[in-house]
């Protein structure tokens, strides 16, 4: 008999950069780099070409919300000038989102793996 769908236990898992499915393969070889497949179970994490781009979007949307609340920070809590608060609020823009890419990767793993266990696909197995 399968397991119901914990969703909340494969965005822990991914979230922790370990495999959704069986939570102990490693998602990623180095920084914000997905291995191909689960070293443990051997879910594939990249079934088909562009598969992250769900990923990218959505780093792109935190990015951007991050930058928002910078810029209003920036305006009501410092007497900065223009050039000073740009060049600290690219600096420190840039450095989210380059910290936050592997986030929202593991993430939209989680997301792709939880809509495929929904769906009930043949490849997926899910695990306590």
């Amino acid at each position: 008999m399968p397991l119901e769908p914990n969703k909340p236990l494969y965005f822990r898992r991914a979230l922790r950069k370990r495999c959704p499915q069986c939570g102990e393969g490693p998602l990623f070889r180095g920084f914000a780099r997905l291995n191909e497949s689960c070293s443990s179970c051997a879910l594939r994490f990249r079934r088909e070409s562009g598969s992250q781009t769900g990923a990218m979007y959505f780093c792109a949307a935190v990015t951007e919300i991050f930058a928002a609340l910078l810029a209003v920070g920036m305006f009501l809590l410092t007497d900065w000038s223009l050039p000073v608060a740009l060049t600290i609020g690219t600096v420190l823009v840039l450095s989210f989102s380059y910290v936050f890419l592997p986030v929202s990767m593991a993430f939209w793993t989680a997301v792709e793996y939880s809509t495929d266990v929904s769906n009930g696909e043949s490849w997926v197995e899910p695990r306590a």
